[in-house]
């Protein structure tokens, strides 16, 4: 750590806050496609939202005029991407970057959530060693 930053404060967990349009639509996607569930939600109708599913967490927030970024938004580490891939294509998501070997270690792709939001997925593999 750089004597700069060192502050003496330690931070914690830090979760993606996704801008949705639709709160029902978007928790049903996460529910129901990914697995996550519903831990929290504020507001009457529903502006905020906490998912949960294994270690990862997931804050989504009620933007009904909302257009997506044409970046990602998010990163999901997970243990098979390769059944995540399948997963999002069998539910007819788009995928912006298909399922690829980078040479940083990681399987990767992108796709678009129902609101356009897109997240970046990888798994960590080891690094083929290069011969030269």
């Amino acid at each position: 750590m750089n004597d700069i930053a060192d502050h003496g404060v330690r931070f914690g967990r830090i979760a993606a806050m996704l801008p949705v349009s639709d709160m029902a639509k978007a928790e049903a996607f996460y529910a129901d496609i990914l697995g996550f569930t519903k831990v929290f939600e504020n507001g009457t109708p529903v502006g905020f939202m906490i998912l949960k599913r294994d270690a990862a967490e997931l804050h989504l927030t009620l933007q009904r005029q909302h257009k997506a970024a044409d970046f990602n938004v998010a990163h999901l580490l997970v243990d098979d991407a390769e059944a995540l891939f399948a997963l999002c294509q069998g539910a007819g998501l788009r995928i912006i970057k298909g399922l690829k070997d980078k040479d940083y270690g990681l399987r990767a792709f992108v796709f678009e959530d129902p609101d356009g939001n897109r997240i970046d997925v990888g798994q960590i593999i080891e690094r083929v060693a290069t011969e030269g």
